[in-house]
């Protein structure tokens, strides 16, 4: 049995550990000290580290823990990571050292150029995604490298996994995401319904996430480019009817940088 936890980091970040057997694999440590110190409370030996992108808020942390314990790092082929041993362009299917858990890697780029996420079918009773800054609760990461048809390719690729599947994102964004998804879709029972259970987790210092694929479905904007209530929030933005989904997706992720 694999478990999964959760180490916060800076003001919104979350680390993720995989942890089996005394071992742990950390995703995405853009911070070494919340890492170092599960290991020094809890006597778990680091296997391996797992980038979903370059940013320095998710491979920070890799350098220094690399001195300290020189274990197999999987990250993206197409971004500069220095320490990455396994390079990864998508489409490939891995194993984590130690742990035994076994991923396959889906290319999402958008937010950045070579980002990639983990997919793993068998992880728990519903399998899990670690998507880093692509999809968030409620929300998508920003489009700091590639364009808004990557993005909305990227994030149909995760649309399509399987709909109970847990999302493991990168960030604890869901509550502010949530304002703008119902501005977006104002009339949606399930964005206000979703939006007082945040805000009670929220209030008891709960975190939102992991998420799951069909909750997303319900009521991320970023997801909803079919929905008539999307296409109409984005024809008003746009001033005509949107041709197609990447320009519905398009228009609502421009609104949302200025929300």
């Amino acid at each position: 049995m694999t478990e999964i936890l959760a180490l916060p980091a800076f003001d919104d970040n979350y680390i993720w550990l995989l942890r089996a057997a005394g071992c742990v694999a950390v995703v995405d440590p853009g911070d070494a000290v919340p890492v170092l110190g599960h290991l020094a409370k809890t006597g778990d030996r680091l296997c391996a580290i797992l980038a979903t992108h370059h940013h320095g808020d998710h491979v920070g942390g890799v350098a220094e823990l690399l001195a300290r314990f020189p274990v197999a790092v999987f990250g993206p082929a197409l971004e500069n990571i220095p320490g990455v041993t396994h390079p990864l362009f998508g489409g490939e299917h891995i194993e984590v050292p130690e742990i035994g858990v076994e991923f396959d890697i889906i290319a999402v780029p958008g937010h950045t150029r070579g980002h990639i996420a983990y997919y793993g079918p068998s992880l728990g009773d519903d399998g899990a995604v670690f998507c880093g800054d692509t999809l968030f609760g409620a929300g998508c990461g920003r489009l700091f490298e590639g364009t808004a048809a990557q993005m909305q390719d990227s994030l149909a690729r995760l649309a399509v996994l399987p709909a109970p599947t847990f999302v493991y994102c990168a960030h604890e964004y869901t509550q502010s995401n949530l304002r703008f998804a119902a501005a977006v879709e104002p009339g949606s029972i399930a964005v206000q319904q979703r939006s007082e259970k945040v805000a009670r987790d929220r209030a008891a210092g709960r975190a939102t996430i992991p998420t799951r694929i069909r909750t997303e479905l319900d009521t991320n904007p970023f997801l909803r480019w079919d929905a008539p209530a999307v296409r109409a929030a984005a024809a008003s933005r746009l001033g005509h009817v949107p041709a197609d989904a990447v320009e519905t997706f398009a228009a609502i992720r421009e609104w949302k940088n200025r929300f």
